[in-house]
């Protein structure tokens, strides 16, 4: 966190791509010892893989950035998927927490805005899966749900979204 605070602080090419390096290492190491050990079948849940960087960095492209997980074999997952609150609704979310709005990267709504963008934008142009968190958490959880059948090839007919 002490390179994250010192980007918002002093914003640098070479310290956000030092950060993305780090995020990239960690990331291969989680691949080598965690996810390979996974019994096969296993379906793996992982917030804050390379595409939430197509959110949070904004120096450093976003292709620049999958390459540099690429080149170091982060596992690529069967399945994306992105998901977005629209900003305005999200910022309130955060702001009315027991915690407020404690974010060390963004510090106004304009920031979260073009963060949103942008990892809309990684979504659209890799094909990923959006999944939108304006509702309940219900009709969320069962898109999920029903990507992760589609991605099994398993028939989830079982699964009826709620209204």
């Amino acid at each position: 966190m002490a390179l994250v605070n010192k980007l918002v602080r002093n914003p640098s090419r070479d310290l956000e791509l030092g950060i993305c390096e780090r995020f990239a290492d960690s990331r291969t190491w989680i691949s080598r010892h965690v996810l390979a050990k996974q019994p096969p079948g296993s379906i793996i849940l992982i917030d804050r893989w390379y595409p939430s960087d197509a959110a949070f960095r904004r120096i450093v492209p976003f292709a620049e950035i999958l390459q540099l997980n690429v080149d170091r074999d982060v596992r690529v997952p069967d399945l994306h998927v992105g998901v977005v609150t629209a900003p305005e609704i999200s910022w309130a979310r955060a702001a009315a927490r027991t915690r407020g709005l404690s974010s060390t990267v963004m510090h106004k709504l304009e920031e979260h805005i073009a963060s949103t963008q942008a990892f809309e934008q990684a979504i659209a142009e890799h094909g990923w899966v959006s999944c939108r968190n304006e509702g309940t958490i219900e009709d969320a959880t069962m898109q999920v749900i029903s990507e992760i059948y589609r991605a099994l090839r398993c028939p989830g007919s079982w699964i009826k979204p709620t209204k």
